[in-house]
């Protein structure tokens, strides 16, 4: 599975962000290009220790039951559920959050899956570092996709 470790896949992405514009239309969900790129800066952050997201009681009772379907290879389902404190509904700067995911997407890779694995997901808890290489390009790839690009 691809993962944000590759060097090959971070660079595929981070082209794709380049071609993402202030006005690319959504093909589902509720927001702008802004908001999408403020929302995957904020889950890469999480996945640094640069953002601390709360993990409800929920979430660590049945958690572990979505694991499987964060990793796998199918991609992520259209306007899937995301936790609270990564829901962008606020208007955003553009170019600010571009260059605020492409500076989180950079740390993530050059800090490595050893790094990553210190975090803990705010849904499914412990992860390792090649599980957040992958889950964080499935999640990228989602929101790319759903714009376009």
């Amino acid at each position: 599975m691809d993962s944000l470790f590759d060097a090959a896949r971070r660079d595929q992405l981070l082209s794709r962000i380049e071609r993402l514009r202030p006005d690319s239309q959504r093909a589902w969900g509720k927001m702008d290009a802004a908001q999408a790129l403020a929302h995957c800066a904020l889950a890469l952050e999480a996945a640094t220790g640069d953002a601390k997201l709360f993990r409800s009681l929920p979430a660590r009772l049945i958690g572990w039951l979505f694991k499987g379907m964060l990793l796998n290879d199918k991609p992520f389902a259209k306007n899937a559920p995301t936790h609270p404190l990564l829901v962008a509904s606020a208007p955003a700067d553009f170019e600010r959050e571009r260059k605020r995911l492409i500076a989180a997407l950079t740390k993530f890779h050059s800090a490595g899956p050893a790094a990553a694995a210190r975090y803990e997901h705010a849904l499914v808890g412990k992860l390792t570092g090649d599980e957040w290489g992958r889950m964080q390009f499935k999640h990228l790839d989602h929101h790319l996709r759903q714009f376009g690009v």
